[in-house]
């Protein structure tokens, strides 16, 4: 059991972010002590390693409420889950292309002004 603070630590999430993802619903049944503090368990911090990828990916929220909704419904949501996961998969790799050109004039670029320097 981790106390919020080492949740968001180990995550890499605020503890404002931590509760606006339980607020949506994007975290569920966070557990909670006697005296009403919440505190996470291994699951949870699992979820959010898997939000923090999605997140760092540019998944939009929406998306990752639904894939957790379809987590929630149980084994017979996989091939759905899969299938969310796949399209986004696509659209990273659309974005590392477009960023592997543009790093890659951007390269260029600095070449020419070093060629500049040097005459």
């Amino acid at each position: 059991m981790y106390a919020p603070s080492e949740a968001a630590r180990r995550s890499g999430f605020s503890l404002d972010t931590l509760r606006y993802y339980e607020k949506i619903g994007l975290l569920s049944g966070i557990g909670r002590t006697s005296s009403g503090r919440r505190v996470f368990t291994d699951d949870d911090l699992g979820w959010l390693e898997l939000f923090r990828c999605l997140r760092d990916t540019g998944m939009p929220i929406a998306q990752m409420c639904r894939y957790a909704e379809l987590a929630r419904e149980g084994d017979h949501t996989a091939a759905e889950r899969k299938a969310l996961l796949e399209e986004h998969a696509v659209r990273v790799e659309e974005q590392m292309s477009l960023l592997r050109r543009q790093y890659d004039h951007l390269r260029e670029k600095i070449r020419y002004y070093e060629g500049l320097a040097e005459s």
